[in-house]
């Protein structure tokens, strides 16, 4: 059931000591609140009847402007149930308040992941998507403001994907998401700056130390020395990607699935990475080249057997990345417990021990950082391309 009156706010009294008139809905236990834009003296209001009295100077203008409110409030009401539109106070509120620029959190997430589609931003597409579908299990829907979006209602959230089992860096991932559509959400006038409750729910606190994914240059030498004669497919392939991203600046998966002969300039590795757009420009190693020597083929148009001018769309591309990554590090884990690898082998794991073994051989961190975690890959990328080639040629050389 939804009530609507109106009351005179005697908590909070403005600076003329005048108590501002408000319209008051509530709905499930929960009240919101309308202010009128209109004060009078305490003395001028029946609190009992919250109406004014008989005596109130405005008497008529004020119930004329509170009967037409009420009025506006109820035809809502009626609109939506004909409609069989689920809403709240703080929906209705929205609705009343600012009916031209009124969008539910559920819409702006659609939005937001119909651009980065466009953008073809499939990674972090996905990772929207994937939050906004679980926002949908949680709260079963998501035609809410942003300002039903409020630090209780984050807990709840946080709460309820705790017990779904999931790990702190992927409540940290879908917190973040949250914000970013939080952020568009004020900067397009949705929801009003006091509203942001991400001042008191600090994302900061969802991190978790990442799992060390590092091997000793001894351990990776006998990884890419894996003896893959007779071997399946994507045992060799799960052994070169490995190689390749070792040798290669710890380039990762997608980005080697999309070079071609245009990526190699006298004998240099010369790309942009498709997640941070930023170049990158390495001396080709000769471990690195006798791997492309073994799929060299003139008549495909990549370097490696991953993608093919079958995969014409976007979406074909991303299924056929997917199902190679899967076999490749399946392949690449049944490897390490052959090889009594103390970590679980992924082409990451190669990516990861590229940085870490030019950290431990001593060149400085501003070449190359200890970590290729998710928080500092931009920065390394960054001190990379401020380097002239010589710089970064020689700290290669550690790789062998």
């Amino acid at each position: 059931m939804t009530t609507v009156d109106v009351i005179c706010y005697k908590y909070k009294p403005l600076k003329n000591g005048e108590l501002p008139i408000k319209i008051r809905i509530c709905k499930d236990r929960k009240t919101r609140y309308i202010n009128l834009g209109v004060s009078t003296q305490a003395e001028d209001w029946d609190f009992e009847k919250n109406r004014p009295k008989p005596s109130c100077p405005n008497k008529e203008v004020l119930e004329k402007l509170i009967y037409n409110k009420i009025s506006e409030i109820k035809r809502k009401i009626v609109e939506l149930k004909s409609e069989n539109k689920d809403f709240s106070a703080a929906t209705l509120v929205e609705n009343v308040s600012n009916p031209t620029k009124f969008i539910t959190v559920g819409e702006l997430f659609k939005q937001h992941i119909h651009c980065l589609e466009e953008g073809k931003r499939t990674g972090y597409r996905l990772s929207i998507q994937q939050t906004y579908n679980s926002l949908l299990k949680f709260n079963r829907h998501l035609d809410i403001p942003f300002s039903e979006m409020d630090c209780n209602w984050l807990r709840r959230y946080e709460t309820w994907l705790r017990k779904q089992g999931k790990s702190e860096n992927t409540i940290g991932i879908r917190f973040r998401n949250i914000r970013v559509i939080f952020n568009l959400a004020v900067n397009m006038e949705l929801v009003k700056q006091e509203n942001y409750p991400f001042r008191k729910f600090k994302i900061s606190k969802l991190h978790q130390e990442t799992a060390k994914r590092a091997l000793t240059k001894e351990e990776i030498q006998t990884t890419i020395n894996y003896p893959t004669a007779g071997k399946d497919f994507y045992t060799r392939l799960a052994i070169n990607l490995f190689t390749f991203s070792y040798f290669m600046g710890g380039i990762n998966f997608v980005d080697m699935a999309y070079l071609t002969e245009k990526n190699i300039m006298e004998n240099r590795l010369i790309y942009h990475r498709r997640k941070t757009g930023k170049l990158i420009n390495l001396p080709m190693q000769e471990r690195a080249l006798l791997v492309l020597k073994e799929y060299k083929d003139g008549n495909k148009p990549y370097l490696f057997p991953i993608l093919s001018t079958l995969h014409k769309t976007e979406q074909q591309k991303l299924n056929r990345l997917h199902k190679v990554i899967t076999k490749v590090n399946k392949s690449l884990k049944a490897i390490g417990k052959e090889l009594h690898i103390p970590i679980k082998l992924t082409t990451y794991v190669a990516r990861h021990s590229y940085a870490t073994v030019l950290k431990r051989a001593g060149v400085a961190t501003s070449i190359i950082s200890e970590s290729l975690g998710h928080s500092s890959e931009k920065v390394t990328r960054i001190y990379l391309d401020n380097f002239e080639n010589n710089q970064i040629d020689e700290a290669m050389e550690f790789l062998k």
